[in-house]
């Protein structure tokens, strides 16, 4: 059964104003089902995945383009960049939209090709795994903020499923439609497709399972401030290696890092960014956590729902086709905000906190925004209440489930 996607809209529309659409995003997030869902039956589809095709787009790219004719899908682009040049050349002769549609699971080098080769020529779109607005079938859905008119749609979903079921099962297609008993073995598959297919291509790793550990380590700090030498302390290598398989993590899109708000006029913000994983059942899975049960009462109970949090937000704006203006605070005198959304030049405050009932000290820090002479909007605390409520003057009491 297929479950309708936010980013479909928004697709369509990018067709009708660029020759190429690209869609990056990691592995079995959906990227060609999206595709198809939204072709009318004319295009052509070719996968890189297929190295005898792949070895033509490589040798003889201009081949490879009277081959496979436009309109045409193209999966994991990333393995034959080469193509790219070939595609700027002809949509800059037929001045056609919608020719190309491009998937790519690694960013790696491919994001400096597309800047190069179809700078103005691509629409360039992430999409991630289900959303809780694409889990609930509810695919129109704008980016969140923290607005009276949103809480008053989300009210309306009636979400009733456990939040950490949620979490814990994560977001990709085929393990939410699936069972809960295959979710060990859907977790491993992907770690070791996404390390023999993704991984060894880029770095050369001498011994697979230390970069595994390294990937372990890092699931375990999510939502934590990145500490270089601790990790590389941690798993036995440098902080340079650490720093490049950081990069490649992140690039292909299992980890995002959130970087600290500032004006570039105070010195006292800290510089270092928070690391969050973006799929939640993903680094359930390396810290072994094996039900949502026991997940919902450990340690990490706390980590993984702010994980979440951070992760729906961004989802909610990436599958709208929009870049989310997202940051948190942290001064040295340890006073921080989890959440700081900036919009049309005003700041809006975000705690994340794993209670029912919070309360205005759980957003006492929120006046410190002040000083960034920019107008503080309502904010509010994300949390596990039923229902959203006033807080203090301004604030909210909102219901996670209504990201």
């Amino acid at each position: 059964m297929y479950i309708q996607r936010t980013l479909e809209d928004v697709i369509k529309r990018a067709s009708k104003f660029f020759p190429v659409v690209l869609v990056t995003g990691p592995r079995q997030v959906g990227k060609t089902t999206i595709f198809k869902n939204c072709d009318s039956g004319s295009r052509n589809y070719v996968s890189l995945d297929n190295m005898e095709i792949q070895e033509m787009a490589k040798q003889d790219p201009q081949r490879f383009l009277e081959r496979y004719r436009a309109p045409l899908v193209i999966d994991e682009i990333q393995y034959a960049p080469q193509l790219l040049p070939y595609i700027k050349t002809i949509v800059d002769k037929e001045k056609k939209k919608g020719m190309y549609w491009l998937t790519g699971s690694q960013q790696f080098n491919l994001m400096a090709n597309v800047t190069e080769s179809l700078a103005g020529r691509a629409g360039i779109l992430n999409l991630q795994g289900f959303s809780q607005s694409e889990k609930d079938k509810i695919s129109e859905t704008d980016p969140f903020l923290p607005d009276k008119k949103l809480f008053a749609q989300k009210e309306k979903t009636g979400r009733k499923k456990s939040v950490f079921h949620r979490i814990w099962k994560g977001s990709y297609p085929e393990i939410y439609k699936g069972k809960d008993n295959d979710w060990n073995l859907f977790y491993d598959s992907y770690l070791r497709t996404y390390i023999e297919r993704d991984i060894k291509k880029i770095i050369n790793i001498s011994k697979e399972t230390l970069f595994l550990n390294f990937i372990r380590v890092l699931a375990a700090r999510t939502s934590q401030l990145i500490n270089f030498a601790n990790i590389a302390g941690e798993i036995g290598v440098n902080e340079t290696t650490v720093k490049s398989w950081l990069s490649i993590l992140q690039t292909s899109g299992l980890i995002y890092l959130l970087y600290p708000y500032s004006n570039n006029m105070k010195n006292r913000i800290i510089k270092t960014p928070k690391m969050y994983f973006l799929d939640t059942g993903l680094a359930c899975f390396l810290t072994k956590w094996n039900t949502s049960e026991t997940l919902e009462n450990g340690a990490f109970s706390g980590a993984i729902l702010e994980t979440y949090a951070v992760s729906e937000i961004l989802k909610s704006y990436w599958h709208n086709g929009k870049t989310p203006a997202i940051y948190f605070y942290r001064d040295k005198d340890k006073r921080e905000v989890d959440i700081i959304l900036e919009e049309n030049g005003k700041l809006f405050p975000l705690e994340i906190k794993q209670k029912s009932n919070p309360n205005t000290d759980d957003i006492k820090n929120f006046s410190v925004l002040s000083q960034f002479k920019k107008e503080v909007a309502p904010g509010g605390v994300l949390c596990l209440s039923p229902t959203w409520l006033p807080l203090g003057r301004n604030d909210y009491v909102i219901p996670i489930t209504y990201i």
